[in-house]
């Protein structure tokens, strides 16, 4: 079986063999078990699922993660496991580049990291907290991009995601009769209120970012009962951090405002935060490198805008130092990332592994 075969194959497998954030158990052990047949030393996570593999020697270490684990979602009216964010094609490309690396001298180690949870945005910190990037200099992600941003035989040397963050929200009033509404305190009247207050938050028109409500349910159990308590949600997102931040600032600032104004308890609290990307400009230029000298300059795209979001950027959240990026490949995506019927073309996974394989076998930048 050829390299290419072997890659497809191992596509078609994790594809027909999704497993949800934190379950990946039966991935993990596919992996190790080709890690076996390929001789390659690797090391489990531990307590979570995933691993870290290993070849070549040196001080030197860079790296390259693959996310393994799928979405929780309805497909043709089941809910199921599904790998409709591509991380089967991102544990493939990987796996694929090692293909091409394992017998090669190198000046330097590489590691593959194989990453549980990155739909649940926690999974990069738990790997990080398990030695991922321990003596890394250097990492590198890959994925899959929506045609919208990238076309077949496009790959592009970084992803600029955007930074998100959720919001859980409670509201705890008084329930009343609906004939004597002066009697209770009404949940819906604070939603809205805390509706209008996000439509209400200004920030420079040049910097992207969004605030919504997401999820609302106020329910008195029947019609004629003013419900005194609410739950919500808030989705936050922005280009950057520190915008992202600023954005966090102005909602608590309404949410007390509003709390004192209705004189009721309003408690909540930040979720599943997910930075945006810190793309390294020496990793992005090897990733540039790479690129031409595999598939030619007329197949190198610029660095991608995206207001999506990774769990990828936490590595260098945690390690500043880190040189990080991730490198986009077009694949006639459709009709986009986490749509439960998507879709790409297989021949992208090809020229990604030998992509992968050439800027992980770059002699390091110091």
């Amino acid at each position: 079986m050829t390299i290419d075969e072997q890659i497809v194959n191992w596509f078609e497998y994790f594809h027909a063999n999704p497993e949800i954030s934190w379950e990946e158990h039966e991935t993990t052990k596919k992996i190790a078990s080709i890690l076996d047949e390929l001789n390659i030393s690797y090391r489990l996570l531990g307590d979570v699922p995933g691993l870290l593999a290993e070849i070549g020697e040196g001080e030197d270490v860079v790296a390259v993660r693959a996310d393994i684990d799928a979405l929780w979602q309805e497909v043709d009216g089941e809910w199921r496991a599904n790998h409709s964010c591509g991380h089967d094609a991102n544990i493939s490309m990987v796996l694929g580049a090692l293909l091409h690396l394992k017998d090669l001298e190198l000046n330097h180690r590489i590691r593959f990291i194989f990453q549980p949870a990155e739909e649940k945005g926690n999974g990069a910190v738990a790997a990080f907290e398990r030695g991922a990037v321990k003596d890394v200099t250097h990492l590198f992600g890959v994925h899959l991009r929506p045609v919208e941003e990238l076309k077949l035989g496009q790959v592009s040397p970084a992803i600029h995601h955007g930074a998100a963050v959720f919001l859980e929200g409670s509201i705890h009033g008084t329930d009343a009769h609906g004939a004597r509404p002066h009697q209770g305190q009404n949940a819906i009247d604070v939603v809205v209120a805390i509706q209008q207050m996000a439509k209400n938050i200004y920030i420079s028109p040049f910097e992207p970012h969004s605030v919504k409500l997401t999820k609302i349910v106020a329910d008195g159990g029947s019609i004629n009962i003013i419900p005194g308590g609410a739950s919500f949600t808030m989705d936050v997102r922005a280009q950057k951090n520190v915008i992202l931040k600023e954005m966090q600032s102005k909602v608590e600032h309404g949410l007390e405002g509003i709390k004192q104004q209705f004189k009721m308890d309003i408690q909540w609290r930040w979720v599943d935060l997910t930075p945006g990307a810190e793309v390294s400009s020496d990793a992005a230029k090897m990733a540039e490198e790479a690129i031409v000298e595999v598939l030619g300059k007329e197949h190198l795209a610029p660095a991608v805008v995206t207001p999506g979001s990774d769990d990828f950027h936490f590595y260098t959240v945690l390690k500043p130092e880190l040189k990080a990026t991730m490198i986009g490949i077009g694949a006639n995506l459709a009709p986009g990332l986490h749509h439960p019927k998507m879709t790409f073309e297989k021949e992208a996974l090809l020229d990604a592994a030998k992509v992968l394989a050439k800027v992980l076998s770059k002699t390091l930048v110091k």
